[in-house]
C-alpha cells in the first residue's frame, strides 16, 4: 500500500461509518438500568422563585436539584468563569434557566411529570435588548451597569486630535441578530458510573471542558471524572461551552441516583433553550477629509452575553481585535463592552465574535465609498493592510498578505468591474463584495500561557496512533489529522488511527475551537511524526509534544497590545443578485470567493467548508431571524426559523491562493471559521445596489427590506 501524501485526495476516513449507520452518536448509546432525564426551566425572563410545587413521584423517578449538589460542592459551572449555575436557586435570570432535573425510567412520564410541576415567581422586570441592559432597565442584573466585561485597543493619535482635523464625520450604527446553530444532531449527553468513576458520555467539542466545568459540583479535581466524546453531528461552537450545562445536572443526578442517565434535548429543546450567537451593536465614527481619505475611526463594541459572561469575553476581545477588517487605518479607537441582559446566554459560533464587527466595518467602508462617488471594492483595496504593518493591537502582520490577488481572481471570475459599473442603483440587479479575514489560533498568548496542548503519537509495530483532545464534529479533523500523520511518517493513512477522545486516555490538547486545530494540533502530530519517523526501527514506542510559542511575538494580555494572532486567513468574496421589487424576494445568481488559508491539506474538506460556511453566512444574512422581544425566543422550529437549503443558493465558484504558513502542518492554515466571516456583507452590499436602499443590520428578510424601502 503506497504511502500517503498531503495532496492526495481522499474519501473521509468516517464517510463510510456514516453512511451505514454504524457511527454511535449519544443517542445511540444503551446501558442497563439506564434511566432519562428531563430539564426543568425557568418560565419567565427574571424573577425569585417562591416555591416550587412538586408532585409525589411514582417509584424510580427522581427530582434533581441544587439541594442535592453535597457540601463539598459548589452550585458553578466553570465555563472560563465560575458565575453560571448548574441550577438556578432563589431566583431565576433566563427563561429556560435549568431549576431541576426529573429523572425515570420512561420519558414519556418524565413530560407528564414535568407539565405538573408548580413553580411561582415573583416577577421583575427583564432587560432583553442591549438597549434595555445599557438603560438598566429593571435594575442591574451584573454589578450596577450590567457590564459583563469590556476592553480598549488604539493605534496611532489621539482621536481628540483625528477628528479636530476631519473634514467630515460619519457615522453609522450597526446591528447583528441571534443565530442559531441548527447542529442536525441535538444536544445529548450521558452520565455513568464505570470502573468506579464518573463517567459523561456527550456530543461535545471539547470533553476536557466538560470534566473541568462540572467537577466542582461535587468536590471533585477535573481528573476524577472521565468525558468521552461521542460521534458529533454538528456544533458550529455550539458544543463548546453548553454542553456543561447538560453535564453538570446529569453528574449531580449520577450522584444521587448511581444509575447510567441520559439526557437528549428534542429539536424545540434545541431551538428554545440552547446558546447563540451573540446579537450586537456597533457604532463607528470615522473622521473623514474632503476627498474622503480616512483618517480614523472612532468604535463602540456591544454583545449581548446573556446573565452571565461565560465566553462572552473572549468573544468580544476577538470582535474588537477585528473590528478594523483588513485595513491599515491610521488612527483607531475601539471599545468594546459585553453587556448583560435576561436574554438565554451567548456564547461560541462560527467566527467567535469576528463576524459582527467585520459585517459591520465592511457594509461602513462600502457607504464611505458610495456616499464619495468611489466604487466600494477599489475603495477598500486602498487601505488593504500588508506585511510588516501595523495591526489594530499594535502588533504587526508577519506573512504575506494576498489581498490584492485575490480581489483581482474574484473580479475576474466575476465579472465584477462591469457589473459594478453597469448594474443602476435600484435597477434589480447589484453585485456587491467584501474582504475579511480570522486571526489563527486562541487570542495572544492564549495557546501559550492557558491552553498549553499536548498531542502524542503512539507507534505498535507498523501502525500509529493518533492521542490527542481535539475532536471531529463533521468539519472532518479526523481526516485531516490522519493525513498529516500519515505524510509525515511516509505510511498509508490506512495505517493510522483516531478514536474520538477519552480523557483518561489522551493528553489535552485543547479545545475544538478558534480555528486552531490543523495549525495548532495539527502541528503537534507533524512534530511528533518527525520524530518518530528518525526513530521508527526501535520498535514500540511513543512520542509527545507540547505547544511552544514562536519566539519574537510580545504579547500584554492586561493592556491587549502585541500581536494578537501570528496567522491569519484571508478571504474575499462577491456576491450577485437579482431583486424582485413587488415581493422584496432577494435572489442570489452568484457566488464568487477566493481564499488564503496557506496550504490546503485537503481541497475535498476545502470544498466543503468553503461551500458550508458561506451558505451560512449568507443565511445570516438574509432569512435567519430569531427574535427575543419578552425573553422567549419566538421561533422554536425548522418551520419557522428558516435555514439556507440547497436550492436557494447557485453553484458556488471558489478558488485559493498558495501562501505556506511558516508555523503550520504543511504550511497550513485554519479556515472553518474564516470561510463564514464575509459572504454576508458582499450580500448586504449586492441587495443596497440592487434595490437602492442603505441597510444597517442583518438579517434582512423581505420584510425588513420593506422596512428599509419605506425609509428611503
Amino acid at each position: 500500500m503506497p504511502a500517503t501524501r498531503i495532496d492526495d485526495r481522499i474519501v473521509r476516513v468516517d464517510a463510510a461509518a456514516k453512511a451505514r449507520g454504524e457511527a454511535m452518536y449519544a443517542c445511540d448509546y444503551t446501558f442497563p438500568d439506564m434511566l432519562y432525564a428531563y430539564m426543568i426551566r425557568s418560565s419567565i425572563p427574571r424573577g425569585t422563585i417562591d416555591s416550587i410545587d412538586i408532585p409525589k413521584l411514582p417509584d424510580g423517578y427522581y427530582f434533581i436539584s441544587a439541594k442535592d449538589i453535597p457540601p463539598e460542592g459548589k452550585n458553578e459551572l466553570w465555563m472560563i468563569a465560575k458565575d453560571w449555575r448548574c441550577f438556578a436557586d432563589g431566583d431565576v435570570r433566563y427563561v429556560g434557566e435549568t431549576i431541576g432535573l426529573l429523572v425515570g425510567p420512561d420519558r414519556n412520564m418524565l413530560r407528564y411529570l414535568s407539565d405538573h410541576i408548580e413553580i411561582k415567581y415573583t416577577e421583575q422586570e427583564p432587560a432583553i435588548s442591549i438597549d434595555d441592559a445599557i438603560a438598566v432597565k429593571g435594575g442591574p442584573i451584573v454589578g450596577s451597569d450590567n457590564t459583563l466585561c469590556q476592553l480598549f485597543v488604539e493605534k496611532g493619535r489621539p482621536m481628540e486630535e483625528i477628528f479636530k482635523e476631519a473634514d467630515s464625520v460619519f457615522e453609522e450604527t450597526f446591528e447583528t441578530g441571534f443565530q442559531e446553530h441548527v447542529h442536525l444532531e441535538t444536544n445529548a449527553a450521558i452520565a455513568t458510573i464505570e470502573d468506579g468513576r464518573y463517567t459523561i458520555y456527550a456530543s461535545a467539542q471539547c470533553p476536557f471542558y466538560i470534566n473541568k466545568a462540572i467537577a466542582g459540583l461535587l468536590g471533585l479535581q477535573p481528573s476524577d471524572v472521565v468525558v468521552k466524546q461521542t460521534t458529533t453531528g454538528g456544533a458550529f461552537g455550539g458544543k463548546e461551552h453548553f454542553p456543561d450545562v447538560l453535564c453538570g445536572p446529569l453528574l449531580v443526578a449520577e450522584y444521587k441516583i448511581k444509575k447510567p442517565i441520559k439526557l437528549v434535548f428534542d429539536r424545540e429543546e434545541d431551538m428554545l433553550y440552547s446558546v447563540k450567537r451573540h446579537p450586537s451593536k456597533i457604532t463607528y465614527r470615522t473622521a473623514l477629509d474632503k476627498d474622503g481619505n480616512i483618517l480614523g475611526i472612532d468604535g463602540l463594541v456591544y454583545y449581548n452575553g446573556g446573565p452571565y459572561l461565560s465566553g462572552t469575553y473572549v468573544v468580544l476581545q476577538r470582535g474588537v481585535f477585528h473590528a478594523n477588517g483588513v485595513y491599515n487605518i491610521p488612527n483607531t479607537y475601539v471599545k468594546g463592552i459585553g453587556i448583560a441582559t435576561n436574554t438565554f446566554p451567548s456564547d461560541a459560533f462560527r467566527g467567535f465574535g469576528a463576524p459582527q464587527t467585520l459585517f459591520a466595518i465592511e457594509t461602513h467602508m462600502e457607504h464611505i465609498a458610495k456616499k464619495f462617488g468611489f466604487d466600494p471594492a477599489e475603495y477598500k483595496s486602498r487601505y488593504f493592510i500588508k506585511k510588516d504593518e501595523e495591526t489594530i493591537t499594535n502588533g504587526h502582520i508577519i506573512e504575506r498578505v494576498m489581498l490584492p490577488e485575490m480581489l483581482e481572481k474574484v473580479a475576474e471570475a466575476s465579472d465584477y468591474w462591469r457589473k459594478s459599473k453597469e448594474y443602476e442603483t435600484g435597477s434589480g440587479r447589484g453585485i456587491g463584495i467584501s474582504f475579511y479575514n480570522h486571526g489563527g489560533a486562541f487570542t495572544g498568548n492564549g495557546e501559550q500561557a492557558i491552553i498549553k496542548a499536548h498531542a502524542r503519537l503512539v507507534k505498535t509495530g507498523d501502525r500509529v496512533r493518533i492521542e490527542v483532545g481535539s475532536t471531529e464534529m463533521g468539519q472532518g479533523f479526523q481526516t485531516s489529522l490522519r493525513k498529516i500523520a500519515a505524510a509525515t511518517l511516509e505510511i498509508p493513512i490506512e495505517n493510522v488511527d483516531y478514536d474520538n477522545p477519552d480523557t483518561s486516555r489522551v493528553p489535552d490538547s485543547g479545545p475544538t475551537a478558534a480555528s486552531r486545530s490543523t495549525m495548532i494540533v495539527g502541528r503537534l502530530i507533524q512534530r511528533c511524526g518527525e520524530e518518530m519517523k528518525e526513530r521508527w526501527n526501535e520498535g514500540d514506542f511513543s512520542v509527545e509534544k507540547e505547544y511552544e510559542h514562536p519566539e519574537g511575538h510580545p504579547w500584554d494580555q492586561n493592556t491587549f497590545r502585541g500581536d494578537a494572532y501570528l496567522g491569519y486567513g484571508w478571504g474575499c468574496a462577491a456576491v450577485e443578485v437579482e431583486a424582485d421589487k413587488l415581493t422584496n424576494e432577494i435572489k442570489v445568481v452568484g457566488i464568487w470567493s477566493c481564499h488564503d488559508i496557506g496550504h490546503a491539506i485537503d481541497e475535498l474538506i476545502v470544498h466543503g467548508q468553503v461551500n458550508g460556511g458561506i451558505v451560512q453566512s449568507l443565511g445570516y444574512a438574509s432569512m435567519e431571524k430569531m427574535e427575543n422581544r419578552k425573553g422567549y425566543f419566538k421561533q422554536s422550529s425548522m418551520s419557522d426559523y428558516v435555514i439556507p437549503t440547497s436550492m436557494e443558493f447557485p453553484k458556488q465558484e471558489w478558488s485559493l491562493v498558495e501562501n505556506p504558513y511558516e508555523w503550520g502542518p504543511f504550511g497550513a492554515k485554519g479556515m472553518g471559521e474564516l470561510v463564514f466571516n464575509g459572504a454576508d456583507a458582499a450580500y448586504i452590499d449586492a441587495v443596497e445596489r440592487a434595490l437602492g436602499i442603505t441597510v444597517h443590520k442583518i438579517p434582512m428578510p423581505p420584510e425588513d427590506i420593506e422596512e428599509a424601502l419605506d425609509a428611503e
